[in-house]
């Protein structure tokens, strides 16, 4: 981290001299028992029931005009990664912070290009991801929390990459309305576990959203798990898989499954988030092919 510059804005959200999204998100959620307190404290029960949002659309960031012309009419957001073009061409958009990248080039992670990127366009992101290791485990959460120590004051929520090799209780103490879920790891762990890091999100009152999502049957696997998020790549490379995308989209928005960790009570969440799913470490069918 010895490279890393901190962005030129973030002192003043550190300091206190203004107050940033997280801030006044954190303060609120506190007043209000939803600052998830009450996960850990049987004693305390929160006073407000907790409200899903509708499922919301990210697509990695593409150059291509015709692409981006359909995601803008859509209303689907960018995901723009540290480790490409920094640019977020009028879009809301989250912040990625290219450790997938560097880890499938077979690069360390590139801190300058973290810091750079964070400078530019962190304190207008919808929620950056801590800087994490891929297929790291443990250690990766370790290194996460480091950064996350780093960025302190940050005005946008921050969330932590899970991935193979976590289980729910390392990650839950850190997760609060400011501090939230990215679903990264193996296809067959996220499939295996997607629910479970759903049921500890709603728990916690955090954000989740879950990454690499290219089919209509994802998507409604990620509404049924109350993620408040997906992002994939195939509507960046192929404009002509948006109206079926976008089409699973709404329908998972508008249509609830009663069965579905969604639809349930805060209170009616079991602690241990179902974890592991399933007992015997296998995918379930239906999941399979996704």
């Amino acid at each position: 981290m010895n490279n890393w510059n901190e962005p030129s804005w973030l002192a003043q959200y550190r300091d206190g001299n203004v107050i940033g999204r997280a801030q006044a998100l954190a303060a609120y959620s506190e007043y209000y028992g939803l600052d998830g307190s009450g996960d850990l404290d049987p004693e305390c029960e929160e006073r407000l029931g907790y409200s899903p949002q509708p499922l919301t659309a990210y697509a990695s960031r593409t150059g291509t005009k015709q692409n981006l012309d359909a995601m803008r009419k859509a209303g689907w957001r960018l995901l723009v990664s540290a480790a490409g073009v920094v640019r977020t061409e009028g879009f809301q958009y989250a912040l990625d912070n290219g450790a997938w990248s560097s880890f499938t080039q077979g690069r360390p992670f590139d801190e300058l290009a973290f810091g750079r990127a964070l400078d530019k366009v962190g304190e207008g992101a919808d929620w950056v991801v801590i800087p994490d290791c891929v297929q790291g485990g443990l250690a990766s959460l370790e290194f996460s929390l480091k950064w996350m120590d780093r960025l302190k004051g940050f005005p946008e929520r921050l969330l932590i990459a899970v991935q193979d090799g976590m289980v729910i209780d390392d990650v839950r103490p850190y997760l609060s309305p400011s501090v939230g879920i990215f679903l990264g790891g193996s296809t067959a762990w996220k499939l295996e576990t997607m629910e479970a890091w759903g049921v500890l999100a709603r728990r916690r009152n955090c954000y989740y959203h879950v990454g690499r999502v290219n089919s209509a049957r994802r998507i409604a696997k990620c509404a049924g798990a109350s993620a408040h998020s997906f992002d994939g790549t195939s509507v960046t490379r192929f404009s002509k898989t948006l109206p079926r995308l976008d089409g699973a989209l709404n329908y998972a928005t508008e249509q609830n499954d009663l069965f579905a960790v969604a639809g349930k009570d805060v209170q009616d969440t079991p602690f241990d988030c179902r974890w592991p799913l399933p007992a015997n470490g296998s995918i379930p069918t239906v999941f399979r092919g996704f």
